[in-house]
């Protein structure tokens, strides 16, 4: 009997913590194969300096609490990057697994967390540790996998960002219905860097195509210019405009900041796109009364608990759950993935992956889902991402009137190694 921890890194979802949930919940189920479960604060930063919360010792209604809790609070998550060079690191890692008979290793996160999770697999694996290292797939963005859709139809967390941004452009038109005589141009951004899928799912909020909505991806290539004019054409069809934009859609020089895996953390930089665009279209000027207005929406469209997909929620604890499946019957080096099966009923399997062919992989918005406007998607895309959202609402626990989220005790694993500094900290 071996003991287990669970990790996660890179930015949340609504639903991460019912992956670990998953997680925790199957590992009881076999006590006479899985010993005590730690979970690694703030993900491998964690194991490196050797804080292994103890969620054995945890209270079980705890535990049960994070079916309903979001983001990473919980145990924590990070973007620590162990590079090639950083040798200590791993040998750290080693050092540390060793010390606390940690014998399985579940590590939540998306393409580059898959990486992570690999890299401990392998140096596990060359240093005779006896480690079996699984991914739990995560992420907002929808972009781990293959163009195919063959190796991951979906990830747990993009369903319930995407509702949360159907819901959010029904209150936006609300807005901007009421409001249009001053603002005729209402401008969103939406997460996702270069990948299109979270803008995307603003589509679902008007599926018949009724709004005067405008949808511009990263990948669509529409240029400022072509966009001033689109939008004054909506605002002479239909006498206002929203606007729901990527992120990383191109508008220019934005003073881009970097995380440690060399993203841009547009939360970060100097400027928005959706500010760029607000600028852009009032200095050229639109074909209505009244100026354009925008807003960016935060981390809230992936850590938003009542909003959260049902269908989310229970795909992300059979994941967690499916990982301790693969653990115990394939052994080291795979990602637990959803597949959809086909025919028109919605209905999934959960499967495997090697851990080697998703880490860093990155899957693009297909071109064939953008219509040919390229400030629309597809039919197609409604089709393959409406299920996902759900038909009821998430059950969120309420305490004196708000929501009661997991409250872990402080409660760590006894330091067995000596005290470490991380690499990239140096």
């Amino acid at each position: 009997m071996k003991n287990v921890l669970v990790a996660q890194s890179g930015g949340p979802s609504a639903v991460i913590n019912n992956s670990i949930r998953g997680v925790i919940d199957a590992c009881r189920d076999y006590p006479d194969m899985f010993g005590n479960v730690y979970g690694a604060w703030h993900g491998i930063e964690g194991v490196l300096k050797e804080e292994l919360l103890d969620i054995t010792a945890q209270d079980d209604k705890e535990i049960r609490l994070l079916a309903s809790t979001p983001a990473a609070g919980a145990i924590g998550t990070c973007r620590y990057k162990i590079k090639a060079n950083q040798d200590q690191d791993f040998d750290r890692v080693v050092d540390v697994l060793k010390a606390h008979e940690i014998g399985y290793f579940f590590y939540a996160g998306g393409n580059d967390s898959m990486d992570t999770a690999n890299k401990v697999a392998q140096i596990a694996a060359a240093k005779g540790l006896e480690l079996i290292a699984i991914g739990v797939p995560k992420t907002i963005d929808n972009d781990v996998g293959d163009s195919e859709f063959k190796l991951v139809d979906h990830t747990p967390g993009y369903g319930s960002t995407a509702r949360y941004w159907a819901a959010n452009l029904l209150g936006a038109n609300e807005e901007n219905a009421g409001s249009s005589p001053a603002d005729p141009v209402l401008v969103l951004q939406a997460m996702g860097r270069k990948i299109g899928f979270i803008p995307a799912a603003a589509r679902l909020a008007d599926p018949d195509r009724r709004l005067p909505l405008q949808i511009y991806l990263t990948e669509s290539g529409v240029s400022m210019t072509e966009m001033a004019d689109l939008v004054n054409d909506e605002l002479v069809r239909s006498g206002r405009c929203i606007i729901v934009v990527s992120e990383g859609f191109n508008v220019g020089d934005i003073g881009e900041q970097k995380d440690s895996f060399g993203h841009t953390n547009f939360g970060a930089s100097e400027r928005t796109a959706q500010s760029a665009i607000v600028t852009y279209l009032n200095s050229v000027g639109l074909k209505a009364t009244g100026k354009a207005r925008g807003q960016t929406v935060g981390t809230d469209q992936r850590h938003s608990a009542p909003l959260a997909s049902v269908v989310d929620l229970q795909e992300a604890y059979e994941s967690g759950r499916y990982a301790v499946e693969i653990a115990r019957k394939d052994g080291n080096g795979f990602m637990s993935t959803i597949l959809r099966e086909p025919g028109d009923i919605y209905k999934v399997r959960y499967d495997k992956v090697p851990l080697d062919i998703v880490a860093n992989s990155e899957r693009f918005f297909p071109k064939e889902w953008i219509a040919p406007n390229r400030i629309d998607v597809t039919d197609e895309f409604i089709k393959y991402a409406k299920p996902l959202i759900g038909e009821q609402w998430a059950n969120v626990p309420l305490e004196n009137g708000l929501p009661r989220f997991t409250r872990f005790a402080p409660i760590f694993a006894t330091k067995k190694c000596a005290a470490y500094v991380p690499q990239a900290y140096r």
